[in-house]
C-alpha cells in the first residue's frame, strides 16, 4: 500500500482520536481526518503548528516518517520509530557482524547502480556523451577503491542542468541547491523509514560513517535514488523558471516523489515501494540469504 506523504505549511492544530489524525486550521472551523495507518510521511514546515504527544506515538508506531523544518524551510530533524520490525534484534545481530568484505561488496553494487542510473538521467535531458559513465559503473572496483563515484559526480553535474551553466551542487549553495536539497530529505525520509521497517539500523552504514550522523545507512542506500529526486528537480524548474524559492507550488511538485514510477527486478513501482523492496533485500544480504541488492534502473518514460 502506498503511503501518504503529508506537508503542514500554514498554522495547524494536530491531534488524533480513534486512530485518525485531526487536522484543525486556526481560521476556519473545519477539520479533517486522516485514518493515521496510510500516513507515511509528515513535513512540519511551520513554527505555528501545535501537535499533541499523541500524535508523535501513534505516527511513530505505524512507521510514519516526521520531518521538521527550520525558519528557511529547510528540512532540519528526522523521527523515526525505533521498534517497527517484530525480528528486529536477530537483523541488528545480522548487520552489526557484517563483515568488511561484504560492506565493501555492497557499496560496489550501490556505486554501480548509481553512476549506471545517473548516465541514463542524462542521457533522456541533454546529448551530453555517456559512454565514459556506463564504463565506469562497470570498473567500480569493491569498497569503489578506485573512487569512480567522485569522478562520476563531477561529469554528471557539469552537464546535468544545461539551463545554468555555472551551477555548482553544494549543499548550502544557491539556488537551485535549495531545491535539490528538499527533494533529497524527502528521499532520505522515505529510505529511512524503509529501512526500520526491514529490521535494520540506519545508523550502521554500509560506507558512510560520521558520529554526528544518525542516518548513515540511509545515505548510502538512496545513492541508486537520486538521479529520479534530480529528474524531479529539473522537471519542477522548468514548470516554475521564475520560482527560486521554496513556494506552496514546489513543495506540491516536489512532494510527489514518492509516488515516482521506478522500474525494479523488472517490474514497474512507485518509487515508496520500491525502496522498501530495497531495504528488505538488503536485509537478506546481512543475513546471507543473498548476494545482490535489488536497485532501481533508470529508464525514461518508465511507466509508458
Amino acid at each position: 500500500m502506498i503511503k501518504r506523504t503529508l506537508c503542514f505549511n500554514n498554522p495547524a492544530y494536530l491531534s488524533v482520536k480513534l486512530k485518525q489524525l485531526i487536522i484543525s486550521l486556526p481560521d476556519s472551523n473545519e477539520k479533517r481526518t486522516i485514518p493515521i495507518e496510510d500516513i507515511g510521511v509528515v513535513i512540519l514546515d511551520n513554527p505555528q503548528i501545535t501537535l499533541t504527544q499523541s500524535v508523535m506515538v501513534q505516527l511513530l508506531e505505524n512507521n510514519a516518517a516526521v520531518i521538521t523544518c527550520d525558519t528557511r524551510h529547510h528540512p532540519i530533524g528526522l523521527h523515526l520509530c525505533l521498534e517497527s520490525n517484530t525480528l528486529q534484534q536477530e537483523r541488528f545481530d545480522y548487520q552489526i557482524n557484517s563483515s568488511e568484505a561484504l560492506k565493501k561488496n555492497l557499496w560496489q553494487q550501490t556505486i554501480q547502480a548509481k553512476i549506471y542510473n545517473q548516465a541514463m538521467l542524462l542521457q533522456e535531458l541533454t546529448d551530453t556523451p555517456i559512454n565514459n559513465m556506463l564504463y565506469w559503473s562497470k570498473s567500480v572496483l569493491s569498497g569503489d577503491s578506485t573512487n569512480y563515484e567522485a569522478r562520476a559526480a563531477s561529469y554528471y553535474w557539469q552537464n546535468l542542468l544545461e539551463s545554468h551553466n555555472n551551477f555548482k551542487r553544494e549543499r548550502f549553495g544557491e539556488y537551485p541547491n535549495n531545491f535539490f536539497n528538499y527533494a533529497y530529505a524527502i528521499l532520505r525520509a522515505i529510505v529511512a523509514r524503509s529501512l526500520v521497517a526491514s529490521g535494520l539500523l540506519p545508523t550502521l552504514g554500509i560506507h558512510h560513517a560520521n558520529r554526528y550522523n544518525a542516518y548513515c545507512l540511509a545515505d548510502d542506500v538512496m545513492e541508486p535514488y537520486r538521479p529520479y529526486a534530480d529528474k524531479l528537480v529539473i522537471d519542477t524548474i522548468k514548470k516554475y523558471p521564475e520560482e527560486e524559492e521554496i513556494t506552496k507550488e514546489i513543495k506540491t511538485s516536489l512532494l510527489s516523489l514518492p509516488v515516482t514510477d521506478v522500474k525494479i527486478n523488472k517490474q514497474i513501482r512507485p518509487l515508496q515501494l520500491a525502496v522498501l523492496e530495497t531495504a528488505q533485500s538488503l536485509e537478506d544480504c546481512f543475513a546471507g540469504e543473498r548476494r545482490k541488492i535489488k536497485y532501481p534502473v533508470y529508464a525514461a518514460n518508465v511507466s509508458a
